[in-house]
């Protein structure tokens, strides 16, 4: 019987296609030499070709890609040892990371012309451990929002609904990913911008502890507090490749000051059993739809049915998060003279005279900012930064060692536009870039309208590869990622 199960096992993970295989499945086959990074690098590039109408990728360098697959083909070929260990595996990177050669406008219409001379430290990581970049992943443009649709480049949909939004920032890799044309992205968090693309278009998405993987080659460049909070960081298909890319981008690259060496833990090492898991309970600034609630509530059985110690928690303080993080942001922030900083590093000598659509808010905050109003909000916002801080302490010290279950987003994906003007729809994702802990956007199968399920797995700082060891839990318990292509009607 044993050996009956081992062959079907066998066999089906023969039959399972390319583009359903974690990064590190797709490595060990390349170094095996059972299929080339060719044919690997053509079947994404098929999927990118099939689902160009989503407008997922800003810019494309598919003839490059083969050329760096032949390459890597070529070094298995000719016997090399200690090959790296992403040799040959195809990735995207969004469009605001450097990428040597590339565009990198951030959605910044001066910067249409510009192109990128280096390669961000993340993506020099990545592409030394032998990473073959398909393209740039479409993002939201220059006013940061929920929804990707960039002036230079269009609108993202999602990969589950084309009438739907694919998140923001980092959208278009979101649905590169969730379309099954990447197996990895790397991305950039600052209230979401990771996990709300991962969660609407169904895969796993992650932003690591703060300090951890530097920002250099970043555009735009956030200044003070607002940098620390702002993080690259892996979008994957499978759970199994979060650490794995998460330790290839991790340390100090001499530039970042913000970056420090920190250890990394093992997945392998957490012990389900006993591990506090704390399922939220109004907490949401937003309302959560039931069949969101229903899900996270099952992903809670599901580990107490594999030995976790699950307990639900109000934690209602945390309904302050949108507040709170508004008054850090606030107390950072220069929109004007951020534009000048941005104007001056690409069109030195000419115009820097902002848009009408930074101009605007721009003259309401100077308002905002006249003297009798400016002790009221000093004031106001010393005590939700505080109040932001308390929280932080009391939510660690619920956490523990364990991990908190928390919604990446109160709704299911929206339709385009749906999100505009309600910056509250970020509150679940940007408390955890205000508190500073590691969260894992975790996919949860399909619920109404075969539309992606979802939940974020938060943990104390360092404890990313606690967020992993459930996500990989969660991933064998509730199915994970779902390809769109072959999914049941």
């Amino acid at each position: 019987m044993r050996s009956t199960l081992a062959t079907v096992s066998v066999t089906v993970q023969a039959m399972t296609p390319l583009t359903h295989r974690s990064a590190t499945e797709l490595a060990a086959l390349i170094r095996s030499g059972e299929t080339t990074s060719a044919e690997i690098v053509e079947a994404h590039i098929e999927v990118l070709e099939r689902i160009r109408e989503l407008n997922a990728l800003a810019v494309d360098r598919f003839d490059l890609a083969r050329e760096e697959a032949q390459a890597a083909d070529e070094r298995v070929a000719s016997g090399e040892s200690d090959l790296p260990p992403l040799l040959g595996v195809p990735m995207t990177v969004k469009e605001m990371l450097g990428v040597d050669g590339m565009p990198q406008t951030g959605g910044y219409p001066h910067r249409r012309n510009f192109r990128q001379t280096r390669d961000a430290p993340v993506v020099e990581r990545l592409r030394d451990a032998g990473a073959v970049i398909l393209g740039l992943g479409n993002t939201c443009g220059f006013l940061i929002w929920i929804e990707s649709n960039n002036p230079i480049y269009g609108r993202v949909s999602c990969a589950y609904d084309s009438t739907r939004t694919a998140g923001g920032s980092s959208g278009g890799d979101g649905a590169i990913v969730g379309s099954g044309g990447a197996p990895i992205a790397l991305g950039s968090d600052l209230g979401g911008s990771i996990r709300i693309p991962a969660f609407f278009n169904g895969v796993f998405g992650h932003l690591p502890t703060p300090g951890l993987v530097p920002l250099t080659g970043h555009f735009p460049m956030p200044d003070g507090e607002l940098r620390r909070r702002l993080s690259p960081g892996p979008l994957t298909r499978r759970a199994a490749d979060l650490m794995p890319v998460l330790r290839l981008i991790a340390g100090p690259d001499g530039v970042d000051p913000n970056i420090t060496e920190q250890p990394l833990g093992d997945p392998a090492d957490v012990k389900l059993t006993g591990l506090p898991v704390v399922v939220a309970t109004h907490s949401s600034t937003v309302p959560l739809r039931p069949v969101l609630r229903a899900a996270i509530d099952d992903a809670a059985q599901r580990l107490a049915e594999r030995g976790a110690d699950v307990r639900e928690a109000p934690l209602k303080e945390m309904r302050w998060a949108l507040a709170q993080f508004g008054a850090t942001a606030a107390a950072e922030i220069d929109l004007l003279n951020s534009w000048e900083k941005i104007t001056a590093s690409t069109r030195p000598g000419r115009s820097r005279r902002a848009p009408l659509a930074v101009r605007g808010p721009a003259a309401v905050l100077k308002v905002v900012d006249s003297a009798p109003l400016r002790a009221v909000r000093t004031q106001a916002a010393r005590r939700l930064i505080d109040s932001a801080q308390r929280a932080n302490d009391s939510l660690i010290e619920s956490i523990g060692d364990g991990v908190l279950l928390y919604p990446p987003f109160p709704r299911l994906v929206p339709k385009h536009r749906h999100t505009l003007a309600q910056p509250w729809l970020a509150t679940n994702t940007a408390i955890f870039n205000l508190y500073g802990l590691p969260a894992t956007q975790v996919p949860l199968g399909l619920g109404e309208r075969g539309l992606p399920l979802g939940v974020q797995v938060v943990a104390r700082p360092g404890g990313d590869h606690v967020c992993f060891a459930v996500a990989l839990e969660l991933e064998d318990a509730c199915g994970g990622w779902v390809d769109p292509a072959t999914r049941q009607a």
